[in-house]
């Protein structure tokens, strides 16, 4: 018999909304706090949710049960994946509909939220610095959330443009190498950034924007000699970068412009021997006001709940095959 205090709870879900949001389609989501909060029973009935069991487990679901509802309340459907999110958010502290209900961007009848801690916290450091830098393994968002922030800035009026760019090194590819001309060469390298302005705008827009220089995806070799001013500005890739060719970049900032640096560091496709400008930079500037540095990690990772189980596997693997390296050790993964 446990020595923990003991409590028991009935929670009313109120008759506006359907049971079957807060426990899922054949009980999907009851499943997935079942295994979750395995320490108390619960029991659901009409529309009434009754835990029974260790006082503190009781205690937190009644708290989780109240933010599944307020996240219900602004639209959004609750998913297994949001549910282990929002436990852990709880038992590091924060209110889950905090986070989850933050909305960056709507378009194309979709809504870009934050969805971990870390995530809402990269967003806010973008709100609030000048420049920013990203910093983490594979699905963790630092993209696509620095790219929806960007659309909203140029939507609001805040800047008159948006700048993308990333340095042209992968593994084992150089562009000499690459068939046809140098924009169908340059152009698998700005893939990624073209993917993520589609998902964010009219597809028949882009091209308007691009062609008036409203956005521009060039390569980093492009943006030497340039002043950046009014505009929003993205680095992706940035552990591709050599010292030198980071802070060119960063000098490229203009008056009433946002920076944005995004990297992983345990993926640097330079040369052998190279040093990576996104480690290298960290030492300069961390702690230099209106630059803010935010790490993110494996629990931060929102694609396939694998992707966060490689990205850890292979950073152990490392870890046992070689010292780490570099001012931070993130997981391993590949955007």
């Amino acid at each position: 018999m446990t020595d923990q205090p003991q409590a028991r709870a009935t929670i009313v879900i109120p008759a506006s909304q359907p049971m079957v949001s807060v426990v899922g389609a054949g009980d999907e989501l009851l499943t997935v706090l079942e295994r979750l909060f395995a320490e108390i029973d619960i029991l659901v009935r009409g529309n009434e949710i009754t835990v029974s069991g260790e006082a503190e487990e009781v205690g937190l679901f009644e708290v989780l049960v109240a933010e599944m509802l307020a996240v219900l309340r602004t639209g959004q459907g609750l998913t297994p994946e949001s549910i282990e999110r929002s436990v852990t958010l709880l038992r590091e502290g924060q209110r889950p509909a905090e986070v989850l209900s933050t909305n960056i961007l709507s378009s194309r009848g979709r809504t870009i939220r934050a969805k971990t801690l870390n995530q809402k916290r990269y967003v806010d450091a973008i709100d609030s610095h000048t420049i920013t830098f990203g910093i983490g393994p594979a699905g963790t968002g630092k993209t696509y959330l620095a790219v929806a922030k960007a659309v909203q800035a140029l939507q609001d009026k805040q800047i008159t443009r948006i700048i993308l760019t990333r340095p042209a090194v992968e593994a084992g590819e150089r562009l000499g190498f690459l068939p046809g001309t140098l924009s169908e060469k340059i152009d698998p390298y700005l893939r990624p950034l073209y993917d993520a302005l589609h998902d964010m705008l009219d597809a028949e827009s882009i091209p308007r924007l691009i062609t008036g220089g409203t956005i521009e995806v060039a390569p980093l070799a492009y943006m030497r000699g340039r002043t950046l001013n009014d505009a929003f500005i993205i680095l992706d890739e940035a552990q591709n970068t050599t010292p030198e060719q980071m802070k060119m970049f960063l000098t490229r900032l203009g008056f009433g412009s946002t920076m944005v640096v995004t990297g992983d560091v345990t993926q640097v496709d330079l040369p052998s021997g190279a040093s990576s400008g996104l480690r290298v930079v960290q030492g300069i500037l961390e702690g230099i006001d209106d630059v803010a540095f935010c790490r993110l990690t494996s629990k931060d990772v929102v694609r396939h709940r694998l992707v966060g189980q490689i990205v850890d596997a292979y950073a152990r693997h490392d870890d046992a095959v070689q010292p780490a390296d570099g001012p931070i050790r993130e997981s391993r993964g590949r955007r």
